[in-house]
């Protein structure tokens, strides 16, 4: 049932060879005694780790006296308050079967529950409520059941059995962090309220009028907040949260309107994507230079998403109920956005996520995204090939990644809506550099074969797409020509972007076509005058990371500037209502699953430069 560790089962060898050992001296009856009384003194006493040395060496040198159930029942109790509990349920395992003390069963019931065994846990320590146990002990039985009902979705009795916990002496702070965790989860407000009516007088009681307050102010409404709020100052009952009620009451009853134009942002400002974090951070500041220069003003909280992706959730819960922003930008990678998102919907927070990553906006109503995805890129390449060039026929060869293979998927999908279709379709490895395999399949024929180089065969499809970035299609392109794909039309992605496919990829590239969110040499007004901008402040050109992150701020400070826009349930409507918001990286329109559709940049080859197709109209969109 548990998972001995290396490290443990490497002790009791070493401790049987130690017993056998010849010539090891006699030890008398009152030195055993003496250290397994010294080994329990020094338990009680808290030092932890000298107790288990003592224990450890009575277990070793005593492998026949009756004391050692007890030593193997305190050894336990030590791993356990460790927070070692694989190791505790090993020493519990030794003890004869069904002879547990309370205390025994009481760290058997604790390790299950922090195991996430629940159910098991609570049905050892549910006959332990009225156990001969210190007050500290039965703190932690009760601390443990409501962590069980918690994790078994019966809100109320875990509540129930909180409140006992935290009734007792050692276990007021201890439990209040799980109570907290359980009534900001997705409980229903009449959930919240019943908690509040029950546990009147108490913390929990406290901690649940704040919740059913900041929920009303997510969803506007003020007055109903306003009145949970006041229940909350005006009772004496100390809990942790006072000062964010405190807050909370000084925000609904006369507090500053600049409060209302705060924004979040959580961007990598640590660790290895840093510089992307701080590419977006520059675009958000310059449209945030650009706002406050009129009469609204507004400011930003930046938090750091980190490595972690709990750090992005506890970040959302930071900016919502300690920073109290309207709204919250970011964050950048997957699994910080993925993380966020689930987190700003349990929040009631608007939340304009910046990754890539597919499913985000489908987290529920108050997540949007406004980054650009594969299948955007795949729809809008797929309308210019086939509406646009008259395409029919496309092969595909695409690297053997994730990337590679959902763009694979997305293009073949998209050209067969608009009546079109892939005929021909290879793969390649990440590392390789020879593309003779994979170009002599795309052709069906092998053409170092006499036969094949005497008569010189029509291509088998219109076009060809390769989803991979500008340094390896700089490598691909001239190979396509050597090995008997002559003037076949490329198509490409957005990683294509870059001055490396014109370097390496040379003539063989020329007339190439590849989309993109952002084009840094766009003709467009709105484009010109942010290039210049950023040129200004930072003496280099922006990427389509500090665009999106211009994009995404003006869209939220423009919305925070209208006069009907003054919760975060007013900020959520305007936004999934927003129609052709004039962006740097498009005209941006909310479709009904929050994505946010942009007009995406057609640009070709030409003459060794990269220019934009039809300026009039950068767009090719279903």
């Amino acid at each position: 049932m548990h998972r001995l560790s290396p490290l443990v089962l490497l002790f009791f060898t070493l401790s049987l060879l130690w017993t056998a050992a010849p010539g090891a001296g006699p030890v008398s009856a009152s030195q055993r005694d003496g250290d397994f009384q010294a080994g329990i003194e020094l338990y009680h006493a808290g030092r932890l780790d000298e107790s288990l040395t003592r224990l450890r060496g009575f277990v070793i040198r005593n492998p026949g006296s009756p004391l050692l159930p007890q030593a193997h029942e305190y050894l336990a109790r030590i791993f356990h308050d460790r927070d070692d509990c694989d190791t505790a349920l090993l020493y519990l395992d030794r003890l004869p079967p069904g002879e547990l003390s309370p205390e025994a069963r009481m760290v058997r019931g604790s390790c299950l529950v922090r195991l996430g065994e629940a159910r098991a846990g609570a049905e050892i320590l549910l006959p332990l409520q009225d156990a001969a146990l210190t007050e500290a002990e039965l703190a932690l039985v009760f601390g443990r059941l409501g962590q069980a009902y918690a994790a078994l979705d019966e809100p109320l009795r875990a509540l129930l059995f909180y409140r006992q916990a935290l009734s007792l002496e050692g276990g007021m702070q201890a439990w209040l962090a799980q109570v907290h965790a359980l009534l900001r989860g997705p409980l229903s407000e009449t959930v919240l309220a019943e908690a509040a009516f029950m546990f009147q007088g108490s913390a929990i009681a406290q901690d649940a009028r704040l919740q059913l307050a900041l929920r009303a102010l997510n969803r506007g409404d003020r007055a109903r907040a306003a009145e949970l709020v006041a229940q909350v100052m005006n009772d004496p009952t100390p809990f942790p949260y006072r000062d964010q009620a405190r807050g909370l009451f000084e925000q609904l009853h006369g507090g500053t309107p600049a409060e209302t134009a705060t924004l979040g942002a959580i961007l990598p400002l640590s660790g290895r994507f840093a510089p992307f974090g701080e590419r977006m951070r520059r675009g958000m500041e310059l449209a945030l230079s650009l706002h406050n220069q009129g009469s609204h003003q507004a400011r930003f909280v930046y938090r750091d998403s980190g490595a972690e992706a709990e750090t992005s959730a506890d970040s959302v819960t930071t900016l919502v109920n300690m920073d109290r922003v309207m709204a919250i930008a970011g964050p950048l990678t997957g699994a910080a956005a993925h993380s966020a998102a689930q987190r700003a919907q349990r929040e009631g927070a608007p939340l304009l996520t910046l990754s890539p990553r597919e499913g985000l906006p489908q987290q529920g109503p108050w997540v949007f995204r406004t980054s650009l995805t594969h299948r955007q890129q795949a729809r809008a390449l797929a309308q210019y090939a086939v509406n646009g060039a008259g395409h029919r026929t496309f092969g595909v060869l695409f690297p053997e990644n994730r990337l590679g293979e959902e763009m694979l998927a997305l293009f073949a999908q998209e050209v067969q809506r608009l009546g079109g279709r892939v005929v021909r379709q290879q793969s390649y490895g990440e590392e390789v550099t020879d593309f003779r395999a994979q170009i002599h399949g795309l052709l069906g024929y092998d053409p170092s074969r006499a036969e094949n180089r005497e008569k010189k065969r029509p291509l088998p499809f219109d076009a060809l797409f390769i989803p991979d970035f500008a340094d390896r299609v700089g490598v691909i392109a001239p190979q396509l020509t050597y090995y008997g794909i002559e003037n076949a039309p490329l198509l490409g992605i957005n990683g294509w972007n870059s001055p490396e496919l014109l370097r390496l990829g040379g003539r063989f590239v020329e007339g190439a076509v590849f989309v993109d969110g952002f084009f840094v040499d766009s003709p467009q007004p709105m484009v010109r005058e942010f290039v210049a901008l950023y040129r200004d402040a930072f003496d280099e050109d922006p990427t389509i990371l500090e665009a999106q992150a211009f994009d995404s701020a003006g869209i939220l400070l423009y919305l925070l500037s209208r006069a009907d826009v003054r919760s975060r349930e007013d900020l959520r409507r305007a936004l999934s209502q927003l129609r052709n918001f004039p962006g740097v990286t498009g005209n941006l329109s909310v479709d009904p699953d929050g994505e946010i559709e942009r007009e995406l940049f057609l640009i070709r080859v030409s003459n060794g430069r990269l220019v934009q197709i039809s300026e009039d109209r950068p767009l090719w969109m279903p």
